[in-house]
């Protein structure tokens, strides 16, 4: 994993028997938008990762979310629905975690021991018209 800056990309989950799934994902690297989440939003179109981080809190939240704890070489280590108002403990081996709207993680196969991996767009490769 190279050095992320705040935005998007690609979330590819891998199973047994290859790429399980491929999501949005928004990237939140910095101290503002790693305090910021998922706060007051409704939803999310895919996940966020949260980088560097260990736990989270649902304060203030509106809708309940999945939790996946992530080590830094992506396994899953844990995951869990949260309830708005709830403080979720840190987890000792966690580099990263990606939150999702509830229920959608298990439908993308992220499940402990499953591998992940994180495409990032870089910023200003639009293409020329």
């Amino acid at each position: 994993m190279g050095r992320w800056r705040d935005g998007r990309g690609r979330l590819t989950v891998h199973g047994d028997g290859g790429v399980v799934a491929v999501v949005p994902l928004e990237v939140a690297t910095s101290y503002r938008a790693r305090t910021r989440g998922l706060l007051g939003r409704d939803g999310v179109d895919g996940a966020l990762l949260l980088s560097p981080a260990s736990g989270i809190h649902t304060f203030r939240m509106r809708i309940t979310i999945d939790v996946a704890y992530l080590a830094g070489d992506f396994t899953v280590l844990a995951v869990r629905t949260m309830r708005p108002g709830r403080l979720g403990l840190p987890r000792l081996r966690a580099r990263h975690v990606l939150e999702a709207e509830a229920g959608a993680l298990a439908g993308w196969g992220v499940e402990p021991g499953a591998r992940v991996t994180v495409e990032v767009d870089e910023p200003g490769r639009a293409a020329a018209g």
